[in-house]
């Protein structure tokens, strides 16, 4: 049976050139080294053995899930720096709890950002990841509103498109991406750097039935815990809770069970999955299964806007106006969820249908807690204390190469 193992050591060797790998999170979206390579070198930490296995038995084929940046049950084969549109149906309400994704609110094929001059009337597109999803309704709000500035729009990405891709070719200006995420692509050459954050608080949980007598990570010892794969937030969450947890390869099972963290947790598969706070925990309630949703506590940094430090350099207005423009989108959407509700309908297709809308409303009911700070702010700065203690976390559990962390963000462009 698989088993983890936090050894420093590639999980997998490159396959061949000719054929396409699917996409792991923080790889820069590339599927190659012949596409790109300076950013193939996907470390994972765990043995071979088990990279082997969870890799080469995948439950499904790959699409992309929310803000875990990792491949979804269907795995991806990407392409770099082309587009793609999204294949999957939105707001299934299987998996909709658990997916997060894009908004269809721009056009398929937005005009690139002009290359010259600055200030907010410089075209720019915002990438948000794959389908409309009611996780994004902040940008919904401040776009439908009119509150995002002159030139800039919407775009969603394709269902087997890089998360990175879009922008370092430039067809993006800027994406909604992981701190996490971040760090681990600027470890491998990416020009990427969080202006705002997006999630205040860290969603991945680690979820028990609610007899269970693991209560923390530590409590996995001797047992089995089932996550989609090793890739993501919730791999990274799992495998730096574990350390600090002092829990080694021999005294927990790992299971990489694809996107069936219900159906493994209640058929006894295994004693625990991991998931998110905001997708997985509240799929497990509306389905009336008890449940505890364990914090895991790790030092890792959510959902941010990022832009590239060329862009910002080149056009501060615009990032300043734009970073201000995420903001009212977010105090808007606390301040009135029913309004964002309404909003995103515009954006989510299918939306209509009784049971998508109720588990919109439960989904953005969780979300609007990560959405704020512990003062109930939205608009606190980024905090570099925090992202020195990711970087540490993840490169001592084998995540990422020494990373500059206090180069990965800056408040510059948040106007008080």
């Amino acid at each position: 049976m698989a088993r983890l193992s936090f050894s420093r050591e590639l999980a997998v060797r490159r396959r061949s050139l000719e054929e396409p790998a699917f996409r792991r999170p923080f790889s820069g979206g590339f599927a190659t080294a012949a596409e790109a390579p300076a950013l193939t070198v996907n470390r994972l930490p765990l043995s071979r053995g088990l990279a082997g296995e969870l890799l080469a038995h995948p439950a499904e084929a790959p699409v992309r899930r929310p803000f875990s940046r990792g491949l979804t049950p269907a795995r991806r084969l990407c392409r770099a720096a082309a587009r793609f549109r999204p294949r999957r149906p939105a707001f299934a309400a299987a998996c909709l709890a658990g997916v997060l994704a894009l908004a269809g609110c721009a056009p398929a094929d937005p005009a690139p950002a002009s290359s010259g001059g600055s200030g907010p009337a410089a075209a720019a597109v915002i990438g948000l990841t794959y389908i409309p999803n009611i996780q994004f309704a902040p940008f919904y709000v401040v776009d439908a509103d009119g509150g995002l500035p002159a030139g800039v729009t919407l775009r969603h990405h394709g269902s087997s498109e890089g998360l990175f891709t879009a922008l370092a070719s430039g067809e993006e200006q800027f994406i909604v991406a992981g701190g996490d995420e971040i760090l681990q692509a600027r470890s491998q050459a990416v020009d990427v750097v969080a202006v705002a954050a997006y999630y205040r608080r860290y969603p991945v949980r680690l979820i028990v039935l609610a007899d269970s007598p693991i209560q923390s990570a530590a409590d996995l010892e001797g047992h089995s815990v089932g996550l989609p794969g090793p890739y993501g937030e919730n791999w990274f969450a799992l495998v730096i809770a574990m350390k600090a947890a002092g829990l080694t390869d021999a005294e927990v099972t790992v299971k990489s069970i694809g996107y069936t963290q219900q159906a493994a947790l209640v058929s006894g598969q295994v004693d625990a999955v991991v998931g998110f706070s905001n997708g997985d925990a509240t799929a497990f309630a509306a389905s009336g299964i008890p449940v505890r949703a364990i914090d895991l506590d790790v030092p890792l940094v959510s959902i941010c806007l990022a832009t590239t430090g060329a862009y910002a350099a080149a056009h501060p207005e615009t990032v300043k106006a734009t970073v201000a423009a995420l903001r009212a989108g977010l105090a808007a959407t606390v301040a009135d969820p029913r309004h964002a509700l309404d909003v995103a309908g515009r954006y989510i297709p299918d939306f209509t249908d009784a049971d998508a809308r109720a588990s919109a409303e439960r989904v953005l009911a969780a979300t609007t807690e990560l959405f704020v700070d512990d003062a109930g702010s939205v608009d606190g700065p980024l905090d570099p204390a925090q992202w020195e203690k990711m970087a540490a976390a993840m490169l001592d559990a084998g995540l990422v190469d020494p990373v500059d962390a206090a180069a990965a963000l800056t408040n510059a462009y948040a106007v008080p």
